[in-house]
């Protein structure tokens, strides 16, 4: 999220949480200005700061000035510096993109420093290609984190993608590219029918 009004109506929708990315060069970037004031509705929403490789203590000091709940990192970020996070009092996201070369036994590491893993595309712009992966992969994670799942999620694959997971421990569905009108301007339309559907049960067979 970066545009103001987009983000109170998408916040109307009730997700439970909404990113917000601080990567320079990610046209999602929200900019050096941002500096937002979150409003009544956006009180039971977790606001997760998304970075990659930014410096710890710049990060601990833009979420500790913004008031964010949790971190997303995308980078190369090492267990040490998640722990770090995590020792602030803010929740841990760590972000993998998987492939077929991908090797799940580097998460060992991380598991006692994290609250959740995201698997998402592997891509050279860490995230926000709009592309899925072969959600097959995943039966190789053999971890106790619960994860969330990225990568060109939408409605019309929403089913299918609970389905490959079915019997892992999916904690939740990031949706970015695929309901956007542009970048950082999310489609209202689009994501109230993919919340809609995953708070029903819609994609359940």
């Amino acid at each position: 999220m970066r545009e103001e009004a987009n983000l109170r109506e998408i916040a109307r929708l009730s997700p439970d949480y909404l990113g917000f990315i601080y990567y320079r060069k990610s046209p999602r970037y929200v900019g050096a200005d941002f500096n937002p004031e979150w409003g009544p509705e956006m009180d039971s929403i977790r606001k997760v700061a998304v970075f990659v490789d930014e410096p710890l203590e710049s990060a601990l000091d833009i979420m500790a000035r913004a008031g964010y709940d949790a971190a997303q990192l995308h980078g190369n970020e090492s267990p040490a510096y998640c722990r770090d996070i995590k020792a602030a009092g803010i929740q841990v996201i760590k972000a993998f993109g998987v492939d077929r070369d991908f090797d799940f036994s580097r998460l060992e590491a991380y598991e006692p420093v994290v609250d959740y893993f995201l698997f998402d595309s592997k891509t050279r712009d860490y995230g926000g290609s709009g592309k899925t992966f072969g959600w097959d992969l995943l039966q190789g994670y053999r971890g106790s984190r619960p994860f969330f799942l990225s990568g060109g999620l939408e409605p019309g694959n929403l089913k299918q993608a609970l389905q490959a997971t079915s019997g892992l421990p999916l904690y939740g569905l990031d949706l970015n590219s695929r309901i956007e009108q542009a970048p950082g301007l999310k489609d209202a339309e689009k994501a109230s029918e993919a919340i809609s559907m995953i708070k029903q049960g819609e994609y359940e067979n």
